[in-house]
Parts: structure tokens; sequence; C-alpha cells
């Protein structure tokens, strides 16, 4: 296998890192027109173009809506159906999920001044929120898990899950999470028209305050298009992951680490950064090898070769500072005394501390969230959590000493800026012992 070198030592890094790292989010115009007439469509016609959409695409013929919606009998089918290792598997993902986002959850606060004025911050969950579930090369029901149950530790009254079904076939264990998970609706729908019908609503299925979940480039243009009518968790860009090594893990290890998420898809990007050149040579041997043993080994192969990288640097301060730019998804912190190392960590989705923490346990059931900012865009965005689902109204409730106290500021204020009812509305309230 061969995958891309690069050295600090060499002039030409930086210029080097850009190019690696540069991945085109935007749609080209094929997929924005395309994308932008799913859209209308769905907001005029409704469960027709629904209907249509997912029969041309998914090759899935439905007479009615009640066609695609999958009754809660039926997940409870699947979760009996399911093998009894992978329902206890579910299970204790969920467990551990759920008791990680009980900790992320905000709560109303308030305080009073000495005049009596209370001000704070109300916190609500949203109303209703739709989940997709991609259903294209793999199933994911740990998808499910990881949107799902922080919407409902939030206290999302309904929670609404779309997912593609070819050909009229839906996985069992995406069913059975959605029934762990305690999701409302299921819908057997994806693409561009799922998420017009959530944004929009149909006579079916009800709009929705806001969509999270992964998907294709069509998922995500129409994501993006629909923000601002709902909100959106972010614009996901092909998984990563960044390990640092100082030499003494086990090769395998980590050529393993880097695969698991070369193996989502070809334009997945994989990247080891080590101080050791002869354990970065180890490495890239282990892969070479291991490639050939793995089922998904030609979708591992492309994306290596196409985006990997083996990063060599002079010691671990230069490999902080080459994390810092990269700003990854995932970071596996391979070295002596990680959580020290992890303080000269500024920008990560998510850090996976020690020799022992594999990357992938943190996509099932570590219980922190999978969803993570991608493209570089750790820099100014977190992880998924109770808080995508929870929202904050500012609370601001005046005694008549606060209104007066305050109406003189304000007056001064808005009579600067030139809005004089502003003004008039600030000084209705100031005490004619205080109007000066």
């Amino acid at each position: 296998m061969n995958i891309q070198r690069l050295s600090t030592f060499e002039a030409d890094f930086q210029s080097r890192l850009n190019a690696l790292l540069e991945w085109e989010s935007v749609s080209d115009d094929a997929v924005f027109a395309t994308v932008q007439g799913i859209l209308r469509d769905v907001r005029a016609r409704g469960d027709a173009a629904v209907l249509e959409y997912t029969a041309r695409f998914d090759h899935f013929e439905a007479d009615s809506m009640r066609d695609l919606e999958v009754s809660h009998p039926r997940m409870d089918e699947a979760l009996e159906r399911i093998p009894v290792a992978q329902r206890q598997a579910l299970e204790q993902a969920a467990e551990r999920i759920r008791r990680y986002a009980e900790h992320q959850k905000l709560e109303s606060w308030s305080y009073r001044e000495a005049d009596g004025t209370l001000l704070g911050q109300q916190v609500t969950p949203l109303d209703r929120v739709g989940l997709y579930v991609p259903g294209g090369k793999a199933a994911y029901p740990s998808s499910v898990l990881m949107n799902a149950i922080p919407a409902k530790v939030a206290g999302v009254p309904e929670l609404i899950v779309v997912a593609p079904a070819p050909r009229g076939e839906l996985n069992d264990l995406v069913l059975a999470a959605c029934r762990i998970a305690g999701v409302d609706r299921v819908f057997a729908i994806g693409g561009a028209q799922a998420v017009a019908a959530l944004a929009y609503g149909t006579d079916t299925i009800p709009q929705v305050d806001k969509i999270t979940g992964p998907g294709n480039i069509f998922v995500a243009t129409a994501k993006r298009m629909v923000y601002g009518t709902v909100g959106i968790d972010m614009i996901a860009g092909p998984s990563e992951i960044v390990v640092v090594c100082d030499g003494k893990t086990d090769p395998d290890w980590i050529a393993m680490d880097l695969f698991s998420q070369a193996e989502h898809d070809e334009q997945a990007q994989a990247i080891l950064i080590s101080p050791d050149a002869a354990f970065l040579d180890a490495v890239a041997a282990s892969a070479s090898r291991l490639v050939e043993e793995m089922p998904r080994g030609e979708i591992i192969r492309q994306s290596m070769e196409g985006r990997g990288a083996l990063i060599h640097v002079r010691d671990l301060d230069e490999a902080a500072r080459v994390i810092n730019f990269i700003a990854p998804e995932h970071l596996e912190l391979s070295v002596e005394d990680a959580e020290g190392y992890a303080a000269k960590i500024r920008h990560a989705g998510a850090i996976f501390l020690g020799r022992y923490t594999a990357e992938a346990l943190g996509d099932y059931c570590a219980g922190p969230n999978h969803v993570l900012p991608t493209s570089r865009t750790a820099r100014f965005s977190s992880p998924l959590g109770v808080y995508d689902f929870q929202k904050r109204s500012s609370l601001i409730g005046c005694s008549a000493q606060g209104a007066s106290m305050l109406g003189k500021i304000a007056r001064v204020l808005a009579e600067g800026e030139g809005l004089f009812a502003h003004a008039a509305s600030a000084a209705y309230r100031i005490r004619d012992s205080e109007m000066g």
C-alpha cells in the first residue's frame, strides 16, 4: 500500500499538508440543482412527491405514506429478532450514552439584584426533532443511539427518524436501536426528499424544529439549504482520524486504528503522526499486510492511498502543533502520559487517551457522542450533545427601582443611536425624582 509521506523537516510541508486536508464540501452545480428541485417539489406537493422520489431513488413502491411508516410492533419484532448478543450490546451502549448525556443537561438559572430585578436563563427542549439515519454502504444503529438519546435526555417530546429502505428493506438493527432509544415515529424514506419532508412538513410527516444525523452529498446539501427554516447539527464531511504515537505501541494496533475510519468510505482520512521514522515504516508495513484481511479492504486501500498520510515530526511538541492545525474529528493520543499531553490540544472533536483507547470504542459505546465536527471545523465547533436539543431564553424582570435605574442608561444610549421611541419607552419607567 502506497501511503503518502510528509515531514516537517521539508520546506514544502505546510503546502503539502494544506493540499492533503482539502476537501470540497460545497456541492457541484448538478447536485445543487437536483436538491433544489426536490426541496421545491416536496414543499409544494408533500406526500405525493415523497412517494414518487422514494420509488425513483430507493425502488420502493408504496401506495400511501402509511406504507412508509414503521409501526411500533414492527420495531418490537426487530428487537426480538436480532441475536441476543446484539440486543445486549445495543442496550449496554444506550445506557452508557444516556449516563454521559445526563451530565450535559443544561438547567435554568436566575438571580436577583439588590433592587429586586431578576435576571436569568430559562432552558427548554425543542418540541420536535428529525433524525436522519443513513442506509447506503452500511447500516448505522449507532447513529440512532447517538442522536436520539441526547435528544430524549434533553426532554424532546417527539423524535422522528427517517431512514432509506432500498427496495423496501429496513435494517433490523436500526429498528431495534430506534425502539431502545425511545424514537416516536420512523419513516422508510431517505435522501433530499426526507430532509424536505422534515423541514417543511407534509400531510403525514409533521415539520420538525431541527434535523440531525449524517448522510450522503445530497442529504448534506439538502440540510444546508433548509437551514434557517429548521436548525441542523452540522454539515459533516468524510470521517477523519489522526493518531499521534511515540513509537511504543504495537504497529498492528495503530494500522487497524487508521483502518477503522478509512473503511467508512474512499474519502475518509486517516493520518499517523510520529517523531519515530522507523515506527512510521513499521505501521506502513502492518497496513500493507493487514489490508489483505479486511472485508472492506478496497475501500480502505483507496482511502489510505488517496487521503491518508504518515507524518514525520521532530518531537511530540511539534506533533501537537500539527494536530491543532488539522483540528481532527477523532484524535488518538497513543503516548506516555496521554492525559498530560491532552492539555496541549486545543482543536479536536474527540480525544482518545492512551494506547488502550481505540477510537472505535467511541463510535459505539464509550459514552460521549460520535457525531463530531469534521473538515477542520473542530476549531470552532463541538460534538453533538444534549445542549443541541435545548434552547435558552433570557429572563429579565425589573423592579420599579431597577426599571428607573436602567431606564436612565437605556435612554442615553437610545438617543445616541437616534432611536427616540426606544428612549421614550425606557424613560416612562424612570421615577419622577430621578428624571434629571
